[in-house]
């Protein structure tokens, strides 16, 4: 819209000046006609007398041969005439003019042919004419002249008005991109009104339209979060009890209906981490992730790792290495880094191949990576495990909510997050980079 806007205002601007130009070349034309043949006329009847007077003078008949002529070294004349008498002879000539009588008609008043504008003074008494000729060339000169004077200025307005109506326009429209900021800044986590005080009048029903939708929003999104965080919460207790139940019962049965109760816990297992997810999720859409003090995120990422190890000590698949001198440190959340560790280590172990170990590495520079063995991905396989429930071609027990929990944890932490597949350095493989800026690292 800005640029739209300059170039408009540019070029009707730009217009305006041409045609005003042009308008003052065609008055000026018009004005130096008037001044030219005013000029022409005044030059004409002020020779009269003194030709008459120098003609009285003379001894002898008035002859072509008594015909004076001035010095032909007095360079290019301006205005040029002849004086003729009644029958046309030439009696007095200007240097420049011609030998041969003008075409001009022996007759007062103005006469113009393609080259000259010729004015003709007659004597009182009818015998002595004067003829003054203006070159049209010195008039087309002087109104190109005069032209050049008015579109000069022109070419050197147009880039300074350009940059002018930049200015202008960009101050102008400043109020219209702070509220396309404010607005481009709300999403699930920041849900706070657009300030309209400093907003000009003809913006501030758009303010208040949006903050209305963010009201709106925030309403249906905190009972979103409150009925995913209850369901979950309640959920939790009964699933628990019946899992309870079902192990006595596979305890005191045989045979065929033992497996139908293992498939009954196997069930509710899965259904109690389902719930844990969404009670996660919740909490991720809270905005947990930002944290209001430092804290050392190396320790908790080392705390998960030996809490997997400790649940898990037959399989033994976890590496956890640290480079030296490496640190996690900032104004993060423990809670919110523990449940994006533990569910990316959890899909790392469960869908990661068994046979090869799991390898979590702390870089310097905030850098965490979580790699395990699998077929390499494609784009669109990458991009589809990334949504909300999405799950790739595995037959292991999952939710499909763990990257979305982690990713939105992670966006609340303002730290980059990456999925790779193949892995680095490998063929295969799938790793996870965690990016924690060095700003935010360094607390």
């Amino acid at each position: 819209m800005t640029r739209r806007l300059i170039l408009w205002l540019t070029g009707a601007a730009t217009a305006f000046w041409l045609i005003a130009a042009g308008l003052g070349v065609s008055v000026m034309k018009e004005e130096f006609d008037e001044f030219f043949d005013g000029s022409l006329q005044e030059t004409a009847e002020r020779l009269m007398p003194l030709v008459i007077d120098d003609l009285q003078r003379r001894e002898g008949p008035v002859s072509p041969k008594h015909i004076q002529r001035q010095v032909e070294d007095m360079g290019e004349e301006y205005l040029i005439y002849q004086v003729r008498d009644a029958s046309g002879t030439i009696l007095i000539r200007s240097h420049d003019a011609p030998e041969e009588p003008f075409e001009t008609p022996l007759k007062r008043g103005f006469w113009k042919n393609d080259d000259y504008q010729f004015y003709t003074a007659r004597a009182a008494d009818g015998t002595v004419f004067i003829q003054v000729g203006d070159a049209l060339d010195n008039r087309i000169e002087a109104v190109i002249e005069g032209g050049m004077a008015l579109f000069l200025p022109v070419l050197i307005l147009i880039p300074v008005s350009v940059l002018l109506i930049w200015l202008i326009v960009r101050r102008t429209l400043k109020p219209v991109d702070d509220l396309r900021r404010a607005i481009e800044e709300k999403d699930g986590g920041n849900m706070a009104p657009v300030p309209s005080r400093m907003l000009p009048r003809e913006l501030l029903p758009i303010a208040r339209s949006v903050n209305h939708l963010l009201v709106r929003l925030q309403s249906a999104f905190d009972a979103e979060r409150e009925f995913t965080a209850n369901s979950a919460h309640e959920l939790r207790t009964p699933i628990a009890g019946a899992l309870a139940q079902t192990q006595m019962l596979i305890a005191e049965l045989d045979g065929p209906k033992k497996r139908r109760a293992q498939q009954i816990e196997t069930s509710l297992i899965n259904l109690g981490h389902t719930a844990e997810k969404l009670l996660q999720l919740a909490r991720a859409e809270a905005g947990i992730g930002a944290g209001s003090g430092n804290a050392d995120l190396a320790r908790v990422l080392e705390l998960v790792v030996a809490d997997f190890e400790r649940s898990d000590p037959v399989s033994g698949r976890l590496r956890f290495h640290r480079e030296a001198g490496a640190s996690l440190n900032g104004s993060y959340s423990e809670d919110a880094f523990a449940i994006v560790l533990r569910n990316l280590i959890e899909n790392a172990l469960l869908h990661g191949s068994r046979q090869e170990l799991v390898n979590i590495r702390l870089e310097a520079g905030g850098v965490v990576r979580i790699v395990n063995g699998a077929a390499a991905l494609s784009p669109d396989e990458l991009a589809a495990i990334r949504k909300r429930f999405g799950r790739g071609a595995t037959t292991a027990p999952g939710s499909g909510l763990g990257l979305s929990i982690a990713e939105r944890l992670l966006q609340q932490m303002n730290a980059g997050f990456e999925i790779l597949s193949p892995a680095t350095g490998r063929h295969d493989g799938l790793e996870v980079v965690l990016r924690f800026g060095q700003e935010d690292a360094a607390g």
